[in-house]
């Protein structure tokens, strides 16, 4: 049954994080779940995350979705959120939450954290790491505060940004604008991964539109190109811009992500992965 809350969990930074399940519950599901990780001043109730808790009913999965501190149903500001509040806050729910095998899903700035959440879990919990499964990142915007922020930003901006600590930029997908802080920018540094790239021992699939104006595709060949391991696809979709939630769209992400789950269901089995129809 879905649970659509939303639920709240307590982070170690004292927010209350709003989290959704969909599907079989986490903590009984017999196949592979799914993990839900959005993007940057986007929320758990999505088109793209709903559609995934539909897929996860569909097949008797589990999925979840929770929103940031600063996003959403759950408590904190915008302002006071950092990449690595949220990759922690993150963690508590692959921990807490999400139990079992899982996919990570990240779209945008959730492709980033994923990335960071999967290679902090190789770091310091090499057992969890065990339960991710595979990645489907969508338009990841990997180093997004270094390459797709501080460095386009004009250099009027840059000066506002350090001199009053915040700078806003408005956004085309609602009537809110983008808070950028300081704060966000200089703490974004600690986690920059393009440069180094990092190893990945399961699948990733990143879905990347060719007409994305906030996420260049260039940029995200960046992010494939960073990945070491046997089993990272990068799929370029024509006309798809940065939200990829048109229903061609839709039905790759959920091609994608079931076809990991599939895989991931035969291995823990101990037989050989078949693909399923989406339909």
């Amino acid at each position: 049954m879905s649970d659509n809350g939303p639920n709240f969990l307590k982070s170690a930074g004292g927010e209350d994080i709003a989290w959704i399940n969909d599907g079989a519950a986490p903590d009984k599901a017999e196949k592979c779940g799914f993990l839900w990780l959005g993007g940057f001043m986007s929320d758990m109730r999505g088109t793209k995350a709903s559609a995934l808790g539909q897929l996860a009913e569909r097949r008797a999965r589990s999925s979840v979705r929770f929103d940031y501190s600063g996003h959403g149903a759950s408590s904190g500001k915008l302002a006071d959120g950092t990449i690595g509040k949220w990759l922690d806050e993150a963690l508590t729910i692959f921990r807490e939450v999400a139990k079992g095998p899982r996919i990570l899903i990240g779209s945008s700035m959730g492709g980033w954290i994923a990335l960071l959440l999967y290679r902090k879990l190789v770091q310091d919990a090499p057992a969890e790491a065990e339960r991710v499964r595979g990645m489907v990142l969508l338009a990841p915007a990997a180093d997004m505060t270094e390459e797709l922020m501080w460095k386009e930003f004009p250099e009027e901006a840059k000066k506002a940004l350090m001199e009053h600590g915040r700078i806003e930029i408005p956004s085309q997908y609602g009537d809110s604008p983008y808070v950028i802080t300081r704060d966000l920018i200089e703490e974004g540094r600690r986690h920059l991964l393009l440069e180094k790239g990092m190893e990945v021992a399961c699948p990733v699939r990143i879905l990347q539109g060719d007409a994305d104006a906030d996420v260049p595709w260039e940029h995200a060949l960046k992010t494939y190109n960073a990945l070491r391991g046997a089993d990272v696809t990068f799929t370029l979709v024509k006309g798809a811009d940065h939200r990829l939630s048109d229903p061609n769209a839709l039905m790759l992400l959920g091609e994608a992500v079931e076809s990991l789950c599939v895989r991931a269901d035969a291995q823990a089995r101990g037989g050989p992965a078949q693909a399923q129809t989406m339909h």
